[in-house]
């Protein structure tokens, strides 16, 4: 029989040990080699999870979801408290042991290695009196969530991401089951299967414990009369469990078998309102590879899925930097925008990654309304930006239904309102339905100018209103908010970026007056741009 060979990358917790002799952990044991073993992926997978291999090029019978070897399962078991999940990707099972019994395991011949799993989760934050009355400024912030993603421009297409999967994971779905605004899901047997992945076993109830799932969904698809929250209102779906209300590495764990669930029953898409930050990890960690759950991420996008994942709610604290898995270079990381202003809300967590790469990648609304478990509710956190973007995304591959997950994910990007500028609060600005669909892309009109003048380069805008003074963003650590409508405001974005193409600086002004600002090019090292982005115009400069 055929054998796959897996060499690894193990994150640097390898190097932790624990801190008391004879504690019960729990540990990843890796396997050497794994074996076809009649594998069928013809009955194993979901006819969904065929034709998306198909479709994007990929194996259908491929190594890494092959079982894992029953003998080497069978042996780690006898030798450890308990076995807490198997995994097909990582070719590894995960184990509650103590010290003793680990060493014992590392002698075994077909273990690769054993990974300690740090014990230690942050959220990205009756029916028959269901309340759907909602206060002036919430209305308008329901209509924003959807308008701002093109709505009116996918409702004329006809498309609402009819024949995408998308599977959810999160905390809890507390009675979703009988919430309205996913009636319609319900009536036409587009909920395709749920999981409690918490609890052993196959256990389906995942209709407790917390609403923030609930929420979640109806931000990707629910719909309650014609209050339409979510744009992928035509679309499958699949629930899982994943969290309880204790901070255990069993939620990367379980963030893990979701998602090969999710991939074995045919999913297109992950939406994942989840984040594991400073509990865990060190922010040198968030670099793409390290996490457990990040590596997890990685996997999903190779098998063909579109991971979205929210970037996370610590901007404003000490931890400021996005969250695992928002930090793997194949998670479409979603940041949070502020309605009452149009630009970065202070809580949505800054890239860039640990190694410098742009994080977000493009941004939604952070504060909506969404389905909570007794009424529509006003709530806030990039826990709701990121199944926005779900539902977008959902739509959008329903328009290009050609597209890869990673090609679909490039033109995410390219579709942001601010593209091709970019910074580590916005990412590419908020994705626009215009770029999928076949509607004429006006040019845009040059809408300011650079001027040098001997060691200065000036940005004088062609038009401009009377108004208050700019207000200044600073360079990744909050924004300065006036009292001022968002709709009344118009905003220059800039940055400064090194050779590298790494920023060092950037920054987001309102434009008041003809010349906005102006730098002083000696005061900037050789090699470094200006990138300047205002009112669908853009134009960058070297600055000396």
């Amino acid at each position: 029989m055929p054998k796959a060979k897996y060499l690894l990358v193990l994150s640097v917790l390898l190097s932790l040990l624990p801190l008391f002799p004879q504690a019960q952990q729990q540990w990843m044991v890796y396997f050497r080699d794994k074996q076809h073993l009649g594998y069928n992926p013809y009955t194993y997978l979901d006819a969904k999870a065929i034709e998306r291999r198909i479709r994007t090029g990929l194996p259908v019978d491929e190594a890494t979801d092959w079982p894992v070897n029953e003998s080497y399962v069978n042996q780690t078991t006898a030798l450890v408290i308990e076995v807490i999940m198997t995994s097909r990707w990582f070719n590894a099972v995960a184990v509650e042991a103590d010290d003793m019994q680990i060493n014992r395991l590392r002698q075994l011949p077909f273990v690769l290695d054993v990974e300690w799993l740090q014990p230690s989760r942050v959220l990205a934050a009756g029916y028959e009196d269901y309340d759907t009355a909602l206060r002036l400024k919430d209305t308008e912030i329901l209509s924003g969530q959807l308008k701002t993603l093109g709505v009116d421009d996918w409702r004329k297409a006809g498309i609402d991401g009819k024949g995408l999967r998308i599977a959810i994971l999160d905390v809890g779905f507390d009675r979703a089951d009988k919430n309205p605004a996913f009636d319609q899901i319900r009536a036409e047997k587009r909920l395709i299967a749920t999981r409690d992945f918490t609890k052993r076993g196959n256990n389906e109830n995942v209709y407790y414990s917390n609403g923030h799932g609930s929420e979640v969904w109806s931000c990707v698809g629910g719909q309650i009369g014609d209050k339409q929250i979510g744009l992928a209102t035509g679309a499958e779906f699949l629930l899982a469990k994943t969290e309880k209300n204790s901070e255990k590495f069993a939620e990367e764990l379980n963030w893990l078998a979701a998602a090969e669930w999710a991939d074995k029953n045919g999913a297109d898409i992950i939406n994942s309102s989840l984040g594991y930050t400073g509990k865990r990890y060190f922010n040198w960690q968030m670099d793409g590879k390290t996490s457990f759950v990040t590596r997890a991420a990685n996997i999903a996008a190779r098998k063909g899925i579109l991971v979205v994942n929210a970037a996370g709610n610590e901007g404003e604290d000490s931890w400021h930097c996005i969250s695992a898995p928002a930090d793997a270079d194949s998670a479409l990381s979603i940041g949070g925008i502020d309605p009452a202003t149009g630009y970065h809300t202070g809580f949505s967590s800054y890239g860039p990654t640990a190694d410098k790469r742009m994080k977000p990648n493009v941004s939604a609304y952070g504060h909506v309304v969404a389905a909570a478990p007794s009424g529509l509710a006003s709530v806030q956190g990039t826990s709701f930006a990121s199944p926005l973007v779900a539902g977008f995304a959902a739509c959008a591959w329903q328009a290009k239904r050609a597209l890869t997950n990673m090609q679909l994910f490039k033109e995410i990007e390219k579709s942001g309102s601010l593209y091709p500028y970019f910074d580590y609060a916005h990412g590419f600005g908020i994705p626009q339905a215009g770029h999928f669909l076949p509607i004429e892309q006006k040019t845009a009109l040059p809408t300011f100018s650079i001027i040098e003048n001997g060691d200065s380069l000036a940005v004088e805008v062609n038009a401009y209103r009377e108004g208050n003074t700019p207000g200044c963003a600073n360079s990744g650590t909050g924004y300065e908010k006036e009292n001022i409508p968002a709709m009344d405001r118009q905003y220059m974005y800039y940055n400064i970026m090194n050779a590298s193409g790494v920023l060092d600086s950037y920054f987001v002004l309102e434009v008041s007056r003809p010349q906005v600002f102006a730098i002083v090019k000696s005061d900037y090292s050789h090699g470094e741009t200006l990138n300047v982005r205002y009112a669908g115009y853009g134009i960058s400069v070297k600055i000396q």
